[in-house]
C-alpha cells in the first residue's frame, strides 16, 4: 500500500499536469455549510457525511467532494469561461464496508465553458484516459441526459414525470414506479383501501407531528389524481425499455438510440449531443469504436450528474471502486447560480488507488 506521503506526492504531480492544462488551482474547506450542500448531494452520499455543529456556525460537514464547493465558487463570481484543479482529502462514512477507505485523496479537474459542451467533455475524458492507459483500466460511459429526456417527454401526468425523474439514480424504485405507472403492477392494497374511502381522515384524530390536516388532505388527493391517471402506453414502456437495456459500443448504441428515437421522439436533441460528443472523442483519438456505452450508467453516481458520465475501472480488482469518474452537471450550476448556468464537465482521480494498482503491477 502506498504511504500518505507517496499518494501526496502523486496528487501533486497529477495537479501540475492539469495546470499545464490552463487550470487554476483553487482550494475549498475542508469543513462545508451542511444545509445546501447535503440537498445536493445523492442519498448514498448524504447517508455516509461527517456532519457536526456548533452555534456560530450551524450544521457542518466534512466534504464528501470538491465539485460542489468549486462550482459555488465560481458561480459566486468567477471568470467564464474557467478551468480549475483541486487536491486534497475527502471524506466518507463507510458502515456497510469496513474495507473502504472514509478518508482518502481525491485530485479534480474542472471545465466551465459554454462554446462547445461536445467538445469539453472529450477533452476531460481523452485526458483522464491518457492519465490512466499506464494501468490499462476498463472505460465506461453513459449519458444521464438521454434518460431524463426521455422521462421529460412521456405522456403522463406531471406529478408521475416528477416522480420518476427523482428515482433516475435509484434503479429499484425507478422500476417499481414504472411497473405500477403502466399498469403492470397493482395499486397497493393499504392505498386502495385507504382511498376507497369517502373521507379518509375522518377518523384520523387530532393533528400530531409536522404535516397539516391541510396537507394530508392534498396528499390524498394527489394520490386519487394518480389512481385516476392512464396507464404509461405499452409503445412508450417498450422504447423505455429498449433504452434502459442498451449496452454497446458507442457507434452501436447510436444506432439503437436513433432507433428508439422513432417511440421516444423526447430524446431526439439528447441523443444529437451524444453523435456530436462521439465525433469530438475521435478527434481526440479516443478509439471511440470499442468504448463501452451503457444508457443505464452513472445512476449510482452523484446526483448532480445530468449528461454526459464516465468511469474507470480495474478489471482484475473488482474490490476496487472506480479509480477517476467524471460528468457533466449543468443544472448545478444552475441552481447554485440562482438561475444563471454555465455548462461544466469534471473529473476525480485517486491517486492512491493509481499506485496501489502500480505496485500491484496493474
Amino acid at each position: 500500500m502506498p504511504t500518505r506521503s507517496e499518494t501526496l506526492a502523486e496528487a501533486a504531480r497529477l495537479r501540475r499536469r492539469f495546470e499545464d492544462l490552463g487550470a487554476v488551482p483553487v482550494e475549498t474547506p475542508i469543513l462545508q455549510p451542511a444545509e445546501t450542500l447535503l440537498d445536493l448531494y445523492g442519498e448514498d452520499i448524504r447517508a455516509r457525511a461527517y456532519v457536526t455543529s456548533d452555534a456560530l456556525r450551524g450544521e457542518q460537514m466534512l466534504r464528501p467532494d470538491f465539485t460542489v464547493p468549486v462550482v459555488q465558487m465560481h458561480m459566486d463570481g468567477g471568470a467564464e469561461p474557467a478551468r480549475y484543479t483541486y487536491s486534497g482529502e475527502v471524506f466518507r462514512r463507510q458502515e456497510q464496508d469496513d474495507d473502504r477507505a472514509n478518508e482518502y485523496v481525491q485530485v479534480g479537474f474542472e471545465v466551465f465553458d459554454r462554446s462547445n459542451p461536445a467538445a469539453a467533455d472529450a477533452e476531460v475524458f481523452a485526458e483522464f484516459s491518457k492519465l490512466l492507459a499506464p494501468l490499462s483500466l476498463r472505460a465506461s460511459t453513459g449519458d444521464i441526459g438521454i434518460l431524463m429526456a426521455a422521462v421529460e417527454g412521456l405522456h403522463t401526468t406531471e406529478a408521475r414525470r416528477a416522480a420518476l425523474m427523482r428515482h433516475i439514480w435509484r434503479p429499484g424504485r425507478f422500476r417499481a414506479l414504472l411497473e405500477r405507472f403502466s399498469g403492470r403492477a397493482p395499486v397497493p392494497a393499504t392505498r386502495r383501501a385507504l382511498l376507497a374511502q369517502d373521507d379518509p381522515t375522518a377518523d384520523a384524530g387530532p393533528e400530531i407531528g409536522a404535516r397539516t390536516m391541510s396537507e394530508v388532505a392534498a396528499r390524498i388527493a394527489a394520490l386519487r389524481e394518480d389512481v385516476a391517471a392512464a396507464p404509461l402506453s405499452q409503445t412508450e414502456m417498450g422504447a423505455l425499455e429498449a433504452l434502459l437495456s442498451v449496452r454497446e459500443t458507442v457507434p452501436y448504441a447510436l444506432e439503437r438510440l436513433r432507433d428508439i428515437a422513432v417511440d421516444l421522439p423526447s430524446i431526439a436533441g439528447a441523443v444529437r449531443r451524444f453523435e456530436a460528443r462521439a465525433e469530438a472523442l475521435a478527434a481526440r483519438n479516443v478509439a471511440v469504436e470499442t468504448l463501452e456505452f451503457e444508457a443505464s450508467y452513472g445512476r449510482s453516481l452523484m446526483e448532480y450528474y445530468d449528461g454526459f458520465v464516465f468511469g474507470f475501472y480495474a478489471s482484475n480488482r473488482a474490490d476496487l471502486p472506480p479509480i477517476a469518474t467524471g460528468g457533466r452537471y449543468d443544472a448545478l450550476t444552475r441552481r447554485l447560480g440562482k438561475g444563471v448556468e454555465i455548462p461544466a464537465v469534471g473529473a476525480v482521480v485517486r491517486p492512491g488507488l493509481m499506485l496501489e494498482l502500480a505496485e500491484d503491477g496493474q
